[in-house]
């Protein structure tokens, strides 16, 4: 099998799941994306900025998969997006989207999974402390995108941006971080113990 790899530096979780190769990356950038898609449909229809679980989906694609794999399955999820595939949050899709209200936080997740792959790389997400600043950065990073695009697309007040943009967002955020922050050690130790037990 090839070693070739479009995953650049230190191994991350997906790593002790599978053998590096080209293969297997196209396939684990692909999952990301599509996890990531079916995250975005989980919903809370308020407006102009849906509460979903892709941020969820994105800050544990970019843990599980490094800075270059999570980052591109964020840019693959954005490409197929663009060309129509209903893969935004309510279904979405277009160019349209990207360019208005939300498209910032679309933008984000490809930061978001870059820096939070990052410092999964320097094991940032083996315990629960390290990986629930991962993740809370991860989501900031997220929001210091979106924002901005937000408030420019709408033109709003910066009140009406963190109303709008932040605020409702606030406690899931919280959630959602420490959920991942749970789940990744653990998900750590049982790769461990069947490491062991090949070995």
């Amino acid at each position: 099998m090839s070693t070739l790899t479009l995953h650049l530096g230190r191994p991350t979780l997906a790593d002790r799941f599978f053998a590096r190769s080209i293969a297997t990356d196209i396939v684990l950038v692909s999952a990301g994306a599509a996890v990531t898609a079916v995250a975005s449909q989980l919903y809370i229809p308020i407006q102009p900025v849906p509460i979903t679980l892709q941020t969820l989906a994105v800050i544990l694609v970019g843990s599980t998969l490094g800075a270059t794999r999570g980052a591109l399955s964020m840019v693959l999820y954005l490409a197929v997006g663009m060309l129509g595939m209903p893969v935004f949050s309510e279904g979405a899709s277009g160019t349209s989207v990207v360019f208005g209200a939300t498209g910032g936080y679309i933008v984000g997740f490809i930061f978001a999974a870059a820096l939070t792959g990052w410092l999964a790389q320097r094991d940032w997400d083996k315990k629960f402390l390290g990986a629930a600043v991962s993740m809370a950065a991860g989501t900031i990073m997220t929001f210091a995108i979106g924002l901005p695009w937000l408030a420019v697309s709408l033109n709003a007040s910066l009140a009406q941006t963190l109303e709008w943009g932040l605020y409702p967002f606030i406690i899931g955020g919280i959630v959602k971080s420490a959920i991942a922050a749970g789940l990744l050690p653990l998900t750590w130790k049982f790769a461990d113990r069947l490491a062991a037990r090949r070995d």
